[in-house]
């Protein structure tokens, strides 16, 4: 029998409305465990919890939420080679992938802990005479988390810190496609001596349990990181309600390749950005613009070392990449590659193999000869698919990168630094990497988009403070 893996509310752990498979896409007779699907009515006990709870947890003060968040920290480290584990038989990606990302989770927190005895406030002169202002945040009280399927941790632990940390309470409901990373971090924290109703992990389908949260009266914001259709209807459901919403949506992420690169570094940026955690990155350098002067030189080289990846078993030593996600998400990608070829494209790599277990593996693939008018060139296709559209200059370049529907990160590859400077300036991305590529970013600034990749105010660093406080202004008079 497989194991069973409950709800968490209120401090106990507690049964769902029926229990969901969660298998290996590497091997899908690896039955990684039964896991509990929440109802409503779960839903409203845990928010229930929450906000029966969030007072005690505010008036605890910073030192009593720094302490907590440092025990998390630590306990994600000792087991990073578990849950890492854990992560890459769920998700698909490579093991050191997993337990990069399981360690970037443990950083979160510790970076969170040290927020929560920092929270800003000011104190400013009034216009009248003897009137003291003070300015101070406070937590929102209740937030509603939903989570992606992509980094079933580090998007988790990024969500939850900052909530924590400010005083406020949470309720989690993790992508139903990856539920035991979100359960093995709400194991930590309830080992950790989480108060009963400061946290709270109701899994299950968005379509109840996603909707539950955002219909609940007590929770005051939702923050959510997937699909731009569902995180537009979130916004629209919450504006309704007047609730705070943060939304990370897709990406069509450019690379911009300049006749002056150096080709090593642009094709290793490239490799790195299109194809590592097998494509399934909103940072993904899914558009790569090619100035004319080292378009062939690059792609053969592109070419040549895409084709030699490794794909196989997210926990095979030799693995480069993993399996796709899932069943559904490898037939979306197959529909693009199938799709880049009737629009026109040479299409190089895409196809689905073999590995040495049933999963869902697919070659990387490169579209040759795109334009960026092409669905392929302008949807998110969130697999390891890159389209290659050539530019006849750096201000034709720019004009391509921008044009996109998306703005969450851009990269330029390039020697000069007036062409870098530029780029810098001009890209409609939240995030600019120059010589990097556009996936991969630090836990301690914000992260971000503009356009239809993000709506609210910034994740992570000192800038999620924004979304997780709300502004008191308080007048005193001296008298």
């Amino acid at each position: 029998m497989a194991d069973t893996h409950l709800n968490y509310i209120a401090g106990t752990w507690v049964p769902g409305e029926h229990l969901t498979e969660n298998r290996n896409p590497s091997d899908i007779s690896d039955l990684i465990g039964l896991y509990a699907a929440g109802s409503a009515g779960d839903v409203d006990r845990a928010a229930a919890a929450a906000a029966e709870a969030q007072p005690a947890w505010f008036a605890a003060g910073p030192q009593a939420r720094a302490d907590l968040l440092d025990r998390v920290a630590s306990a994600i480290e000792a087991r990073a080679t578990d849950i890492g584990t854990l992560l890459a038989r769920e998700e698909g990606k490579i093991l050191p992938e997993a337990i990069a990302e399981t360690r970037r989770a443990a950083q979160i927190f510790r970076f969170f802990a040290g927020e929560a005895l920092r929270t800003p406030g000011e104190a400013l002169a009034s216009v009248r005479p003897r009137v003291d202002i003070e300015v101070t945040r406070e937590p929102i009280g209740v937030v509603g988390l939903i989570t992606p399927w992509n980094f079933p941790i580090a998007i988790p632990a990024w969500k939850i810190a900052p909530a924590l940390a400010y005083g406020n309470t949470v309720v989690l409901k993790p992508a139903e496609l990856v539920p035991a990373s979100a359960h093995a971090l709400t194991q930590i924290l309830h080992d950790a001596g989480c108060p009963a109703g400061v946290f709270n992990l109701v899994m299950g389908p968005g379509s109840v349990v996603g909707r539950a949260m955002i219909e609940n009266p007590h929770i005051a914001g939702i923050s959510f990181t997937g699909s731009v259709p569902t995180g537009q209807m979130i916004a629209r459901e919450c504006g309704a309600r007047l609730k705070k919403v943060q939304l990370e949506m897709g990406g069509k992420n450019p690379m911009v390749v300049m006749a002056d690169a150096d080709l090593p570094t642009a094709v290793a940026a490239c490799l790195n950005g299109a194809f590592f955690s097998t494509g399934q990155r909103c940072t993904a350098s899914s558009r790569l613009i090619v100035e004319d002067g080292i378009h062939d030189a690059f792609v053969e080289a592109l070419a040549r070392q895409m084709q030699a990846l490794r794909v196989g078993p997210a926990l095979a030593a030799d693995s480069q990449i993993g399996p796709v996600a899932s069943l559904a998400q490898l037939s979306s990608n197959l529909g693009y590659v199938d799709l880049a070829s009737a629009e026109g494209c040479e299409v190089i790599g895409g196809a689905r193999i073999d590995g040495p277990t049933e999963g869902f593996f697919q070659r990387p693939a490169l579209f040759l000869g795109a334009t960026n008018a092409m669905r392929v060139a302008r949807e998110e296709i969130f697999g390891p698919c890159a389209t290659v559209i050539r530019a006849t200059d750096f201000d034709e370049a720019v004009a391509l990168a921008n044009d996109s529907p998306f703005g969450l990160s851009a990269g330029i590859c390039t020697s000069g630094l007036r062409h870098a400077r530029e780029f810098r300036r001009r890209a409609r991305a939240g995030m600019v990497m120059v010589n990097l590529p556009t996936a991969g970013v630090d836990y301690h600034v914000p992260f971000g988009g503009t356009k239809g990749s993000s709506y609210g105010s910034r994740e992570q660093g000192r800038h999620a403070v924004e979304f997780y406080t709300t502004v008191k202004t308080a007048y005193s008079f001296a008298g």
